[in-house]
């Protein structure tokens, strides 16, 4: 059973045979149902290995990508736009050699200035993060909050933030929970202005093994 919402030419919620209607974000939309000759054919197990390897990076962090990706939810979601870089840019292999290419992954976007010289160092269950202070370059300024991502893959679990230490710190500390002893880590770092209405691209750092001290 379907409703028409505002008369005959309207948009309708709900399925009229083998039509699905809904309104999302103010957006009518429609689609037909259907089902693929063979679900199981080459290219639809491609297609689905794909997208399962990108969805357990980015599931763990959930939460950060809303703040992210929120310049790109006027259509989508945060996580279905971070979704949608990640298919398009980073992601290598096939079937069992399908993997995130991590450098290529971008956990923000926007048009803030990015980071300049990041880089990070790992000592007894601590990364510090290090960046030059380019405030004044472009749209940088002193007041710019850090962003990070530390993600481990093995465990689907991150750390994160997403209103660290400012721009002018020039640094930032991020703790890693004991358990992640033995696992490699990839991190991430990037900026949010201070009214929260601007994001950078977030710049890849790279990985390291946690180890004991």
């Amino acid at each position: 059973m379907a409703i028409i919402n505002q008369g005959i030419l309207g948009g309708f919620s709900g399925k009229i045979g083998n039509v699905v209607g809904g309104n999302w974000k103010g957006i009518n939309y429609m689609r037909v149902l259907t089902k693929p000759t063979n679900p199981n054919s080459e290219k639809q197990v491609k297609q689905r290995t794909k997208f399962t390897t990108a969805l357990s990076f980015l599931q763990p962090i959930t939460p950060f990508l809303r703040v992210g990706y929120k310049l790109y939810t006027a259509k989508q979601t945060a996580f279905n736009a971070a979704m949608s870089q990640v298919l398009t840019n980073a992601i290598t292999g096939e079937n069992d050699t399908t993997a995130v290419d991590y450098s290529k992954a971008q956990v923000s976007a926007g048009t803030l200035t990015p980071v300049t010289n990041g880089a990070f160092t790992y000592d007894s269950g601590e990364i510090t993060l290090t960046w030059d202070d380019n405030s004044g370059s472009g749209t940088a300024k002193a007041t710019d909050k850090s962003m990070f991502v530390v993600l481990n893959p093995a465990k689907s679990d991150a750390v994160y933030e997403t209103a660290g230490a400012v721009r002018s710190a020039k640094t930032q500390v991020a703790d890693l929970p004991a358990e992640w002893i033995g696992d490699s880590v990839q991190v991430y770092l990037a900026f949010i202005t201070e009214d929260g209405k601007d994001v950078a691209n977030s710049t890849y750092l790279g990985s390291v093994n946690v180890v004991t001290a």
